[in-house]
């Protein structure tokens, strides 16, 4: 599956990087990268809940800063890790119509 996915350090999953039509992939092939997909797919919540941990570290820290540049940095880093989390979301949710294909 390495041709159909790259791997996406930002993110921390593999995405797929198809460079075909999908049309034009046979059935076999694109069953693969569906059952694939899903794998990846399930495995978003877990490192969701994973990044939310490491914002809750950062939140504790920022109410104890009181460097002004330290706080300003753990707000940027905060930043960051929630707008990770959103493009999770958004791959998590645009996906979904990937389990009907799989059973159909």
């Amino acid at each position: 599956m390495q041709s159909y996915f790259m791997y996406n350090a930002r993110l921390g999953i593999e995405l797929p990087s198809l460079t075909l039509e999908w049309e034009d992939y046979d059935k076999q092939t694109q069953q693969a990268i569906l059952l694939h997909w899903e794998k990846i797919r399930g495995r978003i919540p877990d490192r969701i809940v994973d990044l939310e941990d490491f914002i809750n570290e950062k939140q504790a820290r920022l109410e104890e800063e009181m460097d002004f540049k330290k706080s300003c940095q753990l707000n940027s880093e905060i930043a960051e890790l929630a707008s990770v989390i959103n493009d999770l979301w958004i791959w998590y949710r645009t996906n979904q119509d990937v389990t009907t294909k799989i059973h159909s």
